[in-house]
């Protein structure tokens, strides 16, 4: 009996502002391309931008409905192996103060890595999901997702999209603040419509000027207008401008949402809807929308689909890299002579979980590819605005964790060790550093050259650079540079010894621990 093919299990967990959702697919391959077959899934309504205090503080009880939830979800992801995992936090952590203190019992809780990614590359991936459930067509798109804390626009063509934005509205504060306690009148409406407004406005020319044919809406908060308004006869055709009218109006009337009779709402958008409502009313005035229809595909869709294309030579991180180095007219020759030579130096040496030397050795290539990225400012101190372009840019696919992570390195590339010292929080984060910065070292004259057999050996705290003393002889500015390397790590409780050996030493002594 033939043996099938193993089932390839996947799973996206998105912690948004409102919910938190779990998704678990399948993944097809054929020869063109693959395609992700949800499986299962599950909802947690945590409300996590409603323990956000006006000190952008999340509060105790909001921490405990959120860790609550992400023990259970840990639980469903027992089975999975972390590269087949993707969790990505939303607005509320993006702004809260106390977030990454929170991200580290998050973490634990749910058993796997939680990023925290920017405003366009959640508009990117939402996108990216509710693109794989609409034709492929050719039809210019408009995708707005209105979220419990902030919420995306998106215009593209079928898989592609073209302009990204995310405005800081959300459901849940506008439910919060201008709908305190479920209290509905008119001149709460108002406001919260004129107050979404005035954010939208920013957005408003740069999407009006592009232009779109259809307008889709994603997640719950479309979803539960669309429902609404079908399930009252207020429409039959997704949502207009006029059902939002209608429905605006008599929810003023009733003055509660409890009170408005309202048949198709699920108990949990009660608390959240007045909120939604006023921003979509806000986004049809704003941009002149009469028609909108509700989309299946989500954020978590987008994030499997991601997940599974850094699998399949498809990933957006190594694409945004390179754009970026073609934008800033990177010299590719020395990035690839920066990452061969510390990577190669990196795999030598032997600290860290496999897991922590992976990701430590993706990082020294996108360091490498991005490190000179701020010459196109100015040469004086061009790793400062190279670091500086690396943490604020907008980079889809990286998480604001991988940013920070690439960005501590080529900050850290020469110079003192003061500045990213307290970044280098684990031994083989130090490792790597120091094999970023010997390569900068070592290739400092920008040429193809013939460097001895060169070995870094030992670690966590002392280490031996092994060269051959002829070619150390006939390079004193190496050495003199090598020789203010290791008392820069000196200052840091790591002692680097610099080693001349005989020609073929190295190999000779490597081929001898192999035996």
């Amino acid at each position: 009996m033939p043996m099938s093919n193993p089932v390839k299990l996947v799973a996206a967990a998105d912690l948004g502002s409102n919910s938190f959702h779990l998704l678990i697919g399948r993944v097809v391959e054929s020869p063109l391309g693959f395609q992700v077959y949800p499986l299962d899934s599950l909802k947690e309504v945590v409300r996590l931008a409603g323990g956000l205090g006006p000190d952008k503080r999340l509060d105790a009880a909001s921490q405990s409905r959120a860790i609550l939830a992400l023990q259970r979800f840990g639980e469903r992801l027992r089975s999975f192996s972390p590269d087949r995992v993707r969790a990505v936090a939303t607005n509320t952590l993006r702004i809260a103060k106390n977030g990454q203190e929170f991200l580290h019992t998050a973490e634990a809780a749910l058993g796997f890595p939680i990023e925290i990614i920017a405003g366009q590359e959640e508009a990117r991936l939402i996108y990216s999901g509710v693109a794989q459930s609409l034709p492929r067509d050719g039809k210019k798109r408009l995708v707005i997702d209105i979220g419990g804390g902030s919420t995306e626009f998106v215009i593209g063509r079928n898989e592609v999209p073209e302009v990204l934005e995310s405005v800081y509205v959300g459901c849940v504060r506008f439910s919060r603040d201008y709908f305190p306690g479920g209290e509905i009148d008119r001149p709460a409406m108002k406001a919260a419509i004129l107050a979404a407004r005035e954010e939208i406005q920013v957005i408003r020319k740069a999407f009006v000027s592009a232009g779109w044919d259809e307008v889709i809406g994603s997640s719950g908060t479309a979803k539960a207008i669309a429902e609404v308004i079908q399930a009252n006869g207020l429409g039959a055709d997704g949502i207009t401008a006029q059902a939002l009218d209608a429905l605006v109006s008599r929810l003023v009337r009733a003055g509660r949402i409890e009170e408005a009779g309202l048949d198709g709402l699920k108990p949990d958008r009660i608390p959240v809807f007045a909120g939604g409502l006023a921003i979509m009313s806000a986004i049809f005035e704003e941009l002149g929308i009469t028609r909108m229809h509700h989309g299946e595909g989500a954020l978590r869709l987008g994030v499997l689909y991601d997940l599974v294309g850094r699998t399949q030579r498809e990933d957006m991180r190594r694409i945004s890299v390179e754009q970026a180095m073609r934008r800033y007219s990177v010299d590719i020759a020395q990035s690839q002579r920066i990452s061969l030579f510390a990577i190669n130096l990196w795999k030598r040496l032997k600290i860290g979980s496999d897991e922590e030397r992976e990701q430590l050795e993706q990082h020294l290539l996108w360091a490498a590819c991005l490190h000179e990225i701020g010459v196109s400012i100015s040469h004086n101190s061009f790793h400062k605005h190279s670091a500086y372009i690396v943490t604020h840019a907008d980079l889809p696919g990286f998480s604001r964790r991988e940013q920070q992570a690439v960005a501590m390195l080529v900050l850290g590339q020469r110079g003192k060790l003061s500045k990213i010292q307290p970044q280098l929080a684990s031994p083989a984060q130090r490792a790597a550093a120091m094999c970023f910065r010997l390569a900068c070292l070592l290739y400092r004259r920008r040429l193809d050259l013939e460097l001895p057999e060169i070995d870094l050996i030992g670690g966590p705290t002392r280490f031996r650079l092994e060269i051959s003393g002829l070619w150390l002889e006939a390079h004193p500015l190496t050495v003199f540079g090598l020789q203010h390397e290791a008392a820069e790590w000196a200052k840091c409780g790591i002692d680097l010894q610099l080693h001349p050996v005989q020609e073929g030493g190295v190999s000779a002594r490597r081929s001898a621990a192999g035996a």
